[in-house]
């Protein structure tokens, strides 16, 4: 009762809303127990040791050059981290989570996912980080063996050490109209031993094609012959190659 009011003018102070407000909307702001900083800490350092495993596990089963999939490992190392501190401040809170979720349903991605074996690392990482933020590491450590034989079983055959000095990306801007493989097809032939298609955007307003290509040539002079070579094909508006 407020000092100096009368019962009846006191309970006038009570705020009808309250009453009408969901249970689980008063918790929102009410933690369910102490983060210590210790614990935070530990589990913190522990889910960065097990993002760069998980880091390590893609980089030595992808078989991508080192310049093409530098961007993804440091993204899975700061997903494991991040995922992991997202669970410790969660924790058994369901509202805390449903806001969660709101707000990150406003984050929009526009990176495509080049490989779907990226999307099976990401939530590698997505599932190490919540292991460790949860308080089960344990299960993280017996997840990642069986995780890292899944993706040696089924890595691509047939592919060669990554990072050597001819492995580079090339991008080709093609006219509408034309057809990139029977343009392509005779430079290739001659002066490139392997190649991938990784990107593929427009250009000029949907007047040209931007075409990206992860290629290996066939020996270190052929990088000239090759730009030499596409840029004489008609229908190629430009060409530019980089060596990852």
């Amino acid at each position: 009762m407020a000092k100096g009011l009368p019962a009846a003018a006191s309970e006038g102070l009570h705020n009808p809303l309250h009453d009408t407000l969901p249970e689980w909307l008063h918790d929102v702001f009410k933690p369910d127990a102490e983060l210590l900083p210790t614990t935070v800490a530990v589990s913190l350092g522990v889910a960065f040791v097990l993002g760069c495993v998980v880091a390590g596990i893609y980089r030595l089963t992808s078989g991508r050059p080192r310049g093409q999939s530098v961007g993804l490992l440091a993204s899975l190392v700061l997903l494991t981290v991040l995922i992991s501190l997202v669970t410790l401040v969660i924790g058994n809170n369901i509202a805390r989570a449903f806001s969660l979720a709101g707000v990150l349903a406003i984050v929009r991605f526009r990176t495509v996912v080049e490989d779907t074996r990226d999307t099976g690392f990401v939530i590698f990482a997505v599932a190490v980080g919540m292991a460790v933020g949860a308080g089960y590491p344990t299960a993280a450590l017996i997840g990642i063996p069986f995780a890292a034989v899944a993706a040696l079983l089924f890595r691509r055959r047939g592919e060669e050490p990554s990072g050597s000095a001819l492995d580079y990306v090339l991008t080709v801007r093609v006219g509408v109209g034309y057809t990139p493989e029977t343009l392509f097809r005779e430079p290739f032939a001659k002066h490139v031993d392997q190649s991938r298609l990784t990107a593929t955007t427009t250009a000029r307003g949907g007047a040209a094609l931007d075409l990206t290509y992860a290629v290996r040539l066939r020996h270190e002079n052929a990088a000239v012959a090759l730009v030499a070579a596409l840029n004489g094909v008609e229908g190629i508006q430009q060409v530019e190659l980089k060596q990852t």
